[in-house]
């Protein structure tokens, strides 16, 4: 299995344009190692759009969907520091989902991703789960272009906290796909062809947002 943890949480936002490059600074010399530091943090990693929005897609992979709830993690929120609590101000959009891994094929982690954001439509979420875990995506890791392929499903709503409180309320995700690979195009076809709006309405899905996006920064609890 690709991931690093039985559970995920999967971010997804915008930044305000004056603040980008002071974001990506915070992020990768303080934000990412502070959370990979709290037990059950395995690997963070930012995922930049190349164009369009939300520019930003983050995804911690975590032993187990308690880590998500625990003490630890929880004291971090709502003891931002002094860093952390500027750059809370510039967040815009934040999409948040505590979810677990339904599944997830392949071996490693392309530096070209495609994320899809979804939601089972009544009733449909078994036969839509059914048709991505034995027919969607098992194949998907063995084509030209590609290497990793994960289902993610909404598990814990997110508790408020200091840091939620300074950037405004998150909305939640439902069910998320990550497809990776080695080749953009091939990542981006994907979303014209076998994850087209279309394909995943008639499979049972509804609202679908995809984006294409590139790895930018990674790091993994051996790290810090």
């Amino acid at each position: 299995m690709p991931l690093l943890g039985t559970a995920a949480m999967l971010l997804s936002f915008d930044i305000a344009q004056e603040a980008i490059v002071e974001h990506d600074d915070w992020h990768t010399h303080e934000h990412l190692p502070e959370r990979l530091s709290i037990p059950g943090f395995v690997r963070g990693t930012r995922w930049v759009a190349p164009q369009g929005r939300p520019r930003y897609f983050v995804i911690y992979e975590v032993a187990e969907l308690a880590t998500l709830t625990s003490v630890a993690y929880l004291e971090r929120l709502n003891n931002p520091s002094p860093w952390t609590s500027k750059m809370m101000k510039h967040y815009r959009g934040m999409t948040r989902g505590l979810c677990t891994v339904a599944g997830s094929f392949g071996a490693g982690m392309g530096h070209s991703g495609l994320l899809i954001r979804f939601k089972p439509a009544a009733g449909a979420g078994r036969s839509l789960q059914k048709w991505l875990l034995q027919d969607a995506l098992p194949g998907l890791p063995a084509k030209a272009g590609l290497g990793s392929a994960h289902l993610f499903e909404g598990a814990v709503a997110p508790p408020m906290t200091n840091e939620q409180r300074i950037r405004g309320a998150d909305a939640g995700f439902d069910w998320a796909l990550l497809v990776t690979g080695y080749s953009q195009e091939s990542v981006t076809e994907l979303a014209r062809e076998d994850f087209g709006n279309a394909r995943l309405e008639r499979q049972g899905a509804t609202g679908a947002v995809g984006a294409a996006y590139r790895m930018d920064y990674t790091l993994t609890e051996r790290d810090v």
